[in-house]
């Protein structure tokens, strides 16, 4: 099997590529993988094995034809992680978001078309569906988002699901609930409150801190993500779960206890423009159908995620103080 991932070096892309090569999915200890990344503020080459026989590394836009007809004649399948994500930078410029989001999956698509790639795996996330004040979405839950970001995944996936519907292609899309763990780059809030409180600086938490989020870690979605690629079905959508929901203000305080800190380092900030609210996912159509289940409890993960941090300083400040 020979597959392309697209932002391969990227948080939850390189994870999912360097569990590929570990190897740590059954059935692809040949796999070989061909990463392509633009290697944007988000991405750094040294997340994934320098030098690796089943590897091939690609420095390349998403958005760019020409160089996507060159290199995916002789591919398997795509699993498509790349995108703009940070939700603050698409409020303060949605160009990017658009171009990269909609555009580069548009691209994509277009070119595994031409090139006879029909198995494609499009990784969006649970912000297309909005916010939702009890219960949880299912897959056939509106797409209702509330910000550049999250309207640029739901356009993407909704293209994704035309090329599916109009010329046939074996195309599936995962939705998935905010991940966490090693190598996230610091402008999201696990890792930011990790790295402030180790660099002595306040957290600023958005508005009264009670908006709740569901929790994976990023094996548990990389692992998902790997079982729709085998076994998921054309045309279907998944959500990914993770047991996690919480408050940031709970995931703030458990931080803090894991760190030494008190509430003292907590400064309540204006909220952001169309903060939503609450996401919840019913993730069961993946559990029932496809056998997942996270394995990573959220208690554990952050423990070991904080710990990860505090081993990899030189990772995270450059990573930081570069994007600043």
């Amino acid at each position: 099997m020979r597959l392309l991932v697209t932002g391969g070096a990227g948080f939850i892309g390189s994870h999912y590529v360097r569990t590929l090569l570990g190897p740590g999915y059954p059935g692809c200890a040949d796999a070989r993988v061909t990463v392509l990344d633009a290697l944007t503020y988000a991405g750094r080459r040294d997340n994934v094995p320098s030098a690796h026989p089943r590897l091939e590394f690609v420095e390349g836009d998403v958005c760019d034809r020409r160089l996507l007809r060159e290199l995916l004649p002789g591919h398997d399948a795509v699993i498509h992680f790349a995108a703009e994500s940070h939700v603050d930078r698409s409020l303060r410029s949605a160009d990017p978001f658009v171009r990269t989001n909609i555009g580069g999956t548009q691209t994509l698509l277009s070119a595994c078309r031409d090139a006879g790639v029909e198995r494609v795996v499009h990784v969006s996330t649970d912000e297309v569906y909005g916010s939702i004040e009890r219960g949880s979405w299912t897959e056939d839950s509106p797409l209702l988002p509330n910000s550049p970001y999250a309207a640029s995944k739901a356009g993407a996936d909704l293209l994704a699901r035309a090329y599916h519907q109009a010329f046939g292609m074996d195309v599936s899309i995962t939705r998935c609930a905010n991940n966490y763990g090693p190598y996230q780059h610091p402008e999201k809030l696990i890792p930011l409150f990790i790295t402030h409180l180790m660099e002595g600086l306040d957290l600023p938490l958005y508005g009264d801190g009670r908006n709740i989020r569901d929790w994976v870690h990023v094996d548990d979605h990389c692992r998902a993500v790997h079982l729709v690629l085998t076994q998921g079905g054309a045309g279907e959508v998944y959500n990914i779960g993770g047991g996690g929901e919480r408050s940031n203000i709970e995931v703030t305080e458990e931080l803090l206890r894991l760190c030494g800190a008190d509430r003292s380092r907590v400064r309540y900030v204006a909220d952001r423009a169309g903060h939503d609210r609450r996401y919840s996912l019913d993730d069961s159509r993946i559990r029932e159908r496809l056998g997942y289940a996270p394995r990573v409890g959220f208690a554990s993960g952050l423990a070991e995620t904080v710990a990860w941090y505090h081993d990899h300083a030189d990772w995270w400040k450059e990573v930081k103080h570069r994007a600043r």
